[in-house]
């Protein structure tokens, strides 16, 4: 379809001032060459089997059949996916009409028309990125809050102020996302800089989704404050992303405990915190006895309270933890499969002196160090991180796909 712009500046007869027609004409196959990729065949097949599939359930609707719970939820998921499938048919059909009024003889329609390419050809790579994320199936919990644990690694009282420092970055990433948060644990450094852990409530629904990538080891490089000679110190620290099960609503993914799968004990806090730690039994440990999970809260002063986040993250990771195995089998079951790559060690390096953050999963690199620090960048490497995924389990479905056709 030709712009409303281009069919107006054809019907004008006046002189407009125009680019050179042979480096547009450059530009345009080269971009064409390099970023636009086609979607795969089997893709494609797979989008239109879930266009007749919805096809169907308009039909099923209009005759005035009820439907029940499941067929809504599948009703919404389609018409998600189709109406990016039809934008993309439509961008893509646009592009082709464009490039056959390149080749137009008309020098005027010709140059509009390599005019109007560069738009086209965004729109139709940006329906493509977002069609090829449709198809994929979603995270089990990609709607589910999130909770994050953050612990020191390797490089000493370094590794207690990185994770401090990371803390920090996913707090105000909260804050420059509007993300409500609760900071639900924190063990200071004796020093008095630095951590020995804490545990992040993110309670922004879907917010799992966009930071399941955070977890991993990241590593930092940088001179520390203590070192006299100048030399650039590594260190690292951990981060654990968990998806927030709600306790509160009829939520299916709640966990429920058979009789003795649960060790709880409660004991004096540690630390300071004057007569209370000495005198109040308001400390939580619980104990996920199959699995040897623990987690210890003593930050508040009531017990209930510490017993309710116990229990909140000991959910939370044993939600990840079998989602994982889950996932594991479901690989191992595919025959000609493509394998997803875990690279969760070291998945990203902060280097303080170049003042770049490079992410090792994508092999993208930004230079805005503290950009990313202050939350306000670290979209920009989930991004890349999130392609980068996407790519690969395009690739996983298309195998599946064709071996199904076998």
């Amino acid at each position: 379809m030709i712009t409303r712009f281009l069919v107006k500046s054809l019907q004008i007869n006046k002189k407009i001032t125009r680019p050179n027609s042979v480096i547009i004409k450059k530009w345009y196959s080269d971009l064409t060459t390099k970023d636009i990729e086609n979607l795969h065949p089997a893709l494609l097949k797979k989008a239109d089997t879930l266009q007749v599939e919805l096809s169907k359930l308009e039909d099923q609707m209009s005759s005035g059949k009820e439907f029940n719970v499941e067929d809504s939820k599948r009703y919404n998921q389609l018409t998600s996916v189709v109406s990016i499938y039809n934008e993309f048919k439509i961008n893509q059909s646009n592009l082709k009409e464009l490039e056959i009024l390149i080749e137009d003889e008309d020098p005027i329609l010709k140059e509009e028309a390599l005019l109007e390419i560069k738009i086209a050809i965004k729109d139709l790579i940006n329906s493509t990125n977002k069609l090829k994320i449709k198809l994929l199936p979603s995270h089990e919990f990609a709607e589910k809050p999130t909770i994050m644990e953050l612990r020191p690694g390797a490089g000493g009282h370094e590794a207690n102020i990185f994770a401090q420092d990371l803390l920090n970055m996913y707090i105000k990433y909260c804050q420059f996302n509007n993300w409500p948060y609760e900071l639900i644990s924190k063990s200071d450094h004796e020093s008095g800089s630095g951590i020995i852990d804490a545990t992040l409530s993110i309670n922004q629904l879907g917010s799992y989704d966009r930071l399941r990538h955070e977890a991993g080891v990241h590593r930092v490089q940088r001179v520390p404050t203590t070192e006299t000679k100048g030399r650039v110190h590594t260190s690292a620290a951990g981060v654990v992303v968990l998806p927030k099960i709600d306790e509160s609503q009829n939520d299916p993914n709640l966990r429920k405990f058979a009789p003795g799968e649960l060790r709880i004990d409660v004991m004096r806090a540690s630390g300071s915190g004057g007569q209370h730690v000495n005198t109040t039994e308001s400390a939580v440990r619980i104990i996920h006895i199959p699995t040897g999970i623990m987690v210890n809260i003593q930050d508040e002063r009531s017990q209930h309270k510490n017993k309710e986040r116990a229990m909140t993250i000991i959910r939370a990771r044993l939600a990840e933890k079998e989602l994982k195995e889950k996932a594991e089998k479901e690989r191992e079951q595919r025959t000609g499969q493509v394998s997803s790559v875990d690279r969760s060690d070291k998945i990203r390096t902060y280097n303080f002196q170049q003042q770049r953050v490079t992410d090792h999963r994508c092999n993208f690199t930004l230079y805005d160090l503290q950009g990313c620090m202050s939350g306000e960048k670290l979209d920009d490497i989930i991004d890349q991180v999130e392609k980068n995924e996407t790519d690969s389990r395009s690739l996983e479905l298309i195998k599946m796909i064709e071996s199904e056709e076998k």
